[in-house]
């Protein structure tokens, strides 16, 4: 009966396509694939805490109070500085799903033609399909989105260069180079989400697509999620100059700005060099659980799945090479203590076959082992 108050983002909005693959993370009983975040017993919490607690003591006037919309400017400094552009051109977010969001606020009208990674993260997707996007959705392949595959005449395109988004793959120089001759051509702007871009295994990192846009088609969103903890909502967002005004007016309306103590304990994390040695760690954990992982995958499940994804990022997906059902593969493993997910869930279009993503993360490479092992079992 109310529907008809219902605003078009809500009239859009599924939220059945958010799928609660991380139901698992929480249990202690089941060793969980779910999820590229980081494992909180990693994290210096103590440190982080000593820290909030001193910018609590020595600067209320600060932590407590209103902050500046476009976010602190020794934390907009140190994103500048790493992603190469100025400070003014950064916007930090409460999370990098919120970037997303003030850009189609900002930049798309009911009916703007877009282009979509086929599969794609569904934060994306509905974040699009709120906004009344029309959505074309590209297929990828092992090295991601392929540029001669783009249409034309269209607004803008999302992609995950870095690691695509779930399928894991990396977009080549010369791809990400086509990319850009597209956009210019089309004037269209591609939006680049570098979500776990600190993590790369294999080869020296590639340029990021905003660092080779020299028109400023390219709208780079980034976040801290992944490298401190998942509950740290801050997120950021680089944007050319001519767009800064209308994205940071929307941002002041969506929640004026990014809370400021956690701004202030993050930047005083990174002052320290604790946020350099705890990212150290990380990669260093994060590539022995890749290692672990690999090797299990060979012992168990040699010749029998694809593996793709590895070279970069928190998770691989592994592909059957016999026809199965992920659902029933899903609830198998977990009837044997094990939480995995199925990548059928993040295609626009029908997936040309099954898939399973593993998260590794959150796990010891002791859990690593045990549950490749049960799910090879399952396969």
């Amino acid at each position: 009966m109310l529907d008809k108050f219902l605003s078009r983002d809500a009239r859009n909005f599924r939220p059945s396509a958010i799928r609660a693959f991380a139901r698992w993370i929480n249990d202690p009983s089941v060793i969980s694939f779910a999820g590229g975040s980081p494992n909180p017993a990693t994290f210096p919490a103590e440190q982080f805490a000593e820290i909030a607690a001193r910018v609590l003591r020595e600067r209320p006037n600060i932590a407590l109070q209103y902050g500046p919309t476009r976010g602190l400017a020794r934390l907009c400094d140190f994103v500048a500085a790493r992603c190469g552009v100025q400070p003014e051109q950064v916007i930090l977010t409460t999370g990098s799903q919120q970037a997303l969001d003030l850009i189609a606020r900002v930049l798309i009208e009911p009916g703007d033609p877009v282009v979509i990674e086929d599969p794609l993260y569904q934060g994306t997707r509905e974040v699009m399909r709120a906004a009344g996007a029309r959505l074309h959705a590209v297929p990828v392949d092992r090295d991601g989105l392929d540029p001669a595959a783009l249409p034309e005449k269209v607004r803008m395109a999302f992609v995950t260069p870095s690691h695509q988004y779930p399928s894991g793959g990396i977009l080549p120089l010369a791809r990400r180079q086509a990319l850009l001759r597209w956009a210019r051509r089309n004037r269209a702007l591609v939006v680049e989400d570098d979500y776990d871009g600190e993590f790369r295994y294999d080869g020296k990192p590639l340029e990021s697509l905003q660092g080779l846009d020299t028109e400023g088609r390219v709208l780079y969103v980034g976040t801290f999620s992944r490298t401190i903890f998942s509950a740290l909502r801050i997120g950021y967002l680089v944007a050319p100059r001519s767009l800064l005004p209308a994205l940071t007016a929307a941002k002041w309306l969506s929640d004026r700005h990014t809370p400021t103590l956690e701004q202030e304990a993050l930047a005083e994390f990174i002052a320290t060099g604790m946020y350099e040695r705890h990212l150290r760690r990380l990669r260093r954990r994060n590539a022995a659980s890749r290692r672990a992982l690999l090797e299990a995958l060979d012992e168990h499940l040699r010749g029998r799945v694809e593996i793709t994804g590895d070279g970069a990022g928190a998770h691989v997906v592994i592909w059957p090479r016999r026809r199965i059902s992920e659902e029933g593969v899903v609830a198998a493993a977990a009837a044997r203590g094990v939480g995995i997910y199925g990548i059928g869930g993040y295609f626009w279009k029908r997936p040309s076959r099954p898939g399973i993503i593993l998260g590794y993360p959150r796990l010891s490479e002791a859990d690593i082992r045990e549950g490749v092992r049960r799910l090879a079992e399952v396969l």
